[in-house]
């Protein structure tokens, strides 16, 4: 399990639980759902997979400064938070998940 887990997550200090509880999701999915993905859906509202695909490979992209593993371990969490983006059109039910992904993933990696 560490191999996916990076040293912020295995020993967090305040500033990195601010950063991965509050900062990152509410920018990250502004970015990417509330920009990208909506952008995409408007531009042609009959495709459906994507603006979905997309928006969880330019997630993934993003993440490559952290590591490949860590990149291919987002692709999953952002794939679900582009298709619940799809289906809310909420970005702030997005940021919200994604905080609660965030802090599981604290809580794995610092046991």
């Amino acid at each position: 399990m560490t191999y996916f887990c990076s040293t912020q997550l295995l020993a967090p200090d305040f500033a990195v639980c601010l950063r991965l509880l509050l900062l990152s999701p509410a920018l990250e999915e502004c970015v990417f759902r509330a920009g990208l993905q909506e952008w995409m859906m408007r531009q042609r509202p009959s495709a459906r997979s994507g603006p979905v695909l997309m928006s969880a490979a330019a997630f993934g992209l993003l993440h490559l400064g952290s590591g490949w593993q860590h990149a291919l371990a987002v692709l999953a969490p952002g794939l679900a938070l582009a298709l619940l983006y799809q289906r809310s059109r909420s970005w702030t039910w997005c940021a919200l998940a994604h905080s609660a992904m965030n802090a599981f993933a604290i809580s794995v990696c610092g046991l």
